[in-house]
């Protein structure tokens, strides 16, 4: 790898940039498409009958991963499989089966997975709107293999500024390389996003300074999220109950502090973090599809993989998981879950539709995917 372009002591100054306006490249921006395609997708759906499909298609095509994240259960579940890379083909076909628009590619680490730009060159070519999950470890590498497009977007982990972020990935001078790759990836036209999750060691004000320190960089919005408490992650400490998440965003999402913070979460979503709304989880419409296939039920819980997309939308697999109904979702507020609940409620009903139109939030898509 070659000599990172950015000086990185100069990306990850804690004040917000400041750009030469004769020398400063326009931001790639979210494009309207993007809302207009999935207002009618979701539109054709209910004319259809159909109560429960896809709307994001959450796509593992490994699991390996060149970092330990101290939340992370992915790697310890998948132990045996780490060395499996999806096929190009199979990858493409599940993202056909789901049919939705958007897809979310995560893992492990998707960069290191061999033909990643394969899979992402084709799902762009087949325009379906197609964000990439990574630390950015290796972005520089990837970033030649893979043209900005409207239809893709990078997804780069941010949980803090530079020591919480550090210790939140167990390793020293990630940060510094996450803040110099969304630079880079910004000033070559990339549309980029950060994605965050929120921990019981996490800190408030350090979050804030975070979120406006991207925003400085230039990034279309920050993805926010508490963490699931997978079973594998080998501190369970880390995890919030419903009732901590709640008065965690309650601070965080103080409207008198949060000027200069660019969240890409839809309001309605951010108004459940912070206990003003209540919604049933629709985690159906994320379907999971990894190296041993389809997760079943959800993106958090897997009691078991299948083959056959239409085994996740059975009415009988849903009565039995949710908040109040299993106990392991007893704290979830993943956005995989919660932010889509938020949209298909909002769908019939006028006032939530009137507060994302508001909020501009409906023509950003009203969802986040990471």
């Amino acid at each position: 790898m070659g000599a990172a372009p950015y000086p990185l002591v100069q990306v990850i100054k804690r004040e917000v940039p400041v750009k030469d306006k004769d020398t400063e490249v326009k931001r790639a921006t979210r494009p309207v498409e993007l809302s207009v395609r999935l207002a009618w997708y979701i539109l054709r759906n209910r004319l259809q009958g159909r109560s429960r499909f896809p709307l994001v298609t959450m796509l593992e095509p490994l699991e390996m991963c060149n970092l330990a994240c101290v939340g992370c259960g992915r790697i310890r579940e998948y132990r045996p499989v780490l060395d499996k890379m999806m096929p190009v083909a199979e990858a493409l076909a599940a993202v056909e089966q789901s049919g939705a628009p958007i897809v979310s590619i995560a893992g492990g680490e998707p960069t290191i997975h061999p033909h990643i730009d394969q899979i992402i060159n084709q799902l762009v070519a087949r325009k379906y709107f197609v964000y990439c999950c990574t630390n950015a470890l290796l972005l520089e590498r990837i970033l030649p293999k893979i043209p900005p497009s409207k239809y893709f977007c990078w997804v780069i982990h941010l949980d803090g500024m530079e020591a919480k972020h550090d210790e939140s990935v167990a390793r020293k001078g990630v940060f510094q390389k996450a803040a110099g790759a969304i630079q880079m990836a910004l000033d070559q036209g990339y549309r980029v996003c950060t994605n965050t999750t929120v921990f019981r060691n996490s800190d408030v004000e350090d979050l804030r300074e975070m979120f406006r320190f991207a925003g400085g960089l230039g990034v279309e919005g920050s993805m926010i999220s508490p963490g699931y408490d997978f079973k594998d992650a080998p501190d369970q400490d880390l995890f919030l109950t419903r009732q901590e998440s709640r008065a965690v965003f309650q601070r965080l999402l103080d409207p008198a502090k949060t000027q200069g913070m660019r969240l890409y979460n839809n309001p309605l979503y951010l108004n459940f973090l912070r206990g003003d709304r209540e919604y049933q989880c629709t985690a159906w419409s994320n379907p999971t599809y990894t190296v041993l296939g389809w997760r079943k039920p959800c993106y958090p819980l897997a009691d078991g993989h299948t083959q056959d997309l239409g085994e996740l939308y059975q009415e009988e697999l849903w009565e039995k998981y949710g908040v109040g109904k299993d106990p392991r979702c007893s704290n979830c507020m993943m956005h995989c879950g919660f932010e889509s609940a938020t949209i298909f409620q909002a769908v019939s009903t006028p006032k939530d539709w009137v507060t994302l139109l508001k909020s501009g939030a409906a023509h950003k898509g009203g969802i986040s995917v990471a």
